[in-house]
């Protein structure tokens, strides 16, 4: 199999870009990664992948660690973990007493978690976390596909359904699109 060609195909899977950040004894610590889904509601698991090379995948065994979901303006934080330092990034820490790792104070979402499992993915390492802690904030998600970075778009079913009697129901806003539309053709 061609591997650029599958790495090609593979990127054509949108995802969220995530932090995942953690303490060592030289400091606090942090790698952006965009492999990470759920894994079980009961115990509370979700899982990231770590390429083995990076440093990141030797720290965090055995180590709490939290996974940073980047507010869509936040671009600058996810390449400075990703190795791609912008002159003066300012990295806002969290100060959570009590908390299992160290975070991100302008995240989206912050799930904080024990180390559970970890297994041979190849040339990765998949680590399972036990969710202690979990906070939602405000804001759009930084999205990665093809390649760039982008953010979310309009909300395709957002808002209330609006009913034909000789069509299927659709959202609201297409209504609006069809009329801009019209109006964009008739001059």
């Amino acid at each position: 199999m061609d591997a650029r060609g599958l790495r090609r195909c593979l990127a054509r899977f949108t995802t969220g870009v995530t932090v995942v950040t953690y303490q060592t004894p030289e400091g606090t610590r942090g790698a952006t990664i965009n492999s990470f889904t759920s894994v079980s509601m009961d115990p509370p698991l979700v899982l990231i992948s770590l390429a083995r090379k990076a440093q990141a995948c030797a720290a965090l065994d055995g180590v709490p660690f939290a996974i940073n979901v980047l507010r869509s303006d936040q671009m600058d934080v996810a390449l400075q973990f990703a190795g791609r330092p912008r002159p003066g990034a300012h990295i806002p820490w969290d100060q959570v007493d009590g908390a299992v790792a160290p975070s991100l104070s302008q995240a989206v979402a912050v799930f904080r978690c024990r180390p559970w499992q970890r297994y041979d993915g190849g040339d990765h390492v998949l680590q399972l976390g036990e969710v202690v802690d979990a906070e939602i904030r405000g804001g759009d998600p930084l999205v990665f596909g093809d390649g760039r970075f982008t953010v979310l778009g309009l909300p395709i079913m957002d808002g209330p359904l609006v009913y034909s009697l000789d069509q299927p129901p659709a959202p609201g806003w297409t209504g609006a699109v069809h009329r801009l539309h019209h109006l964009t053709e008739s001059g």
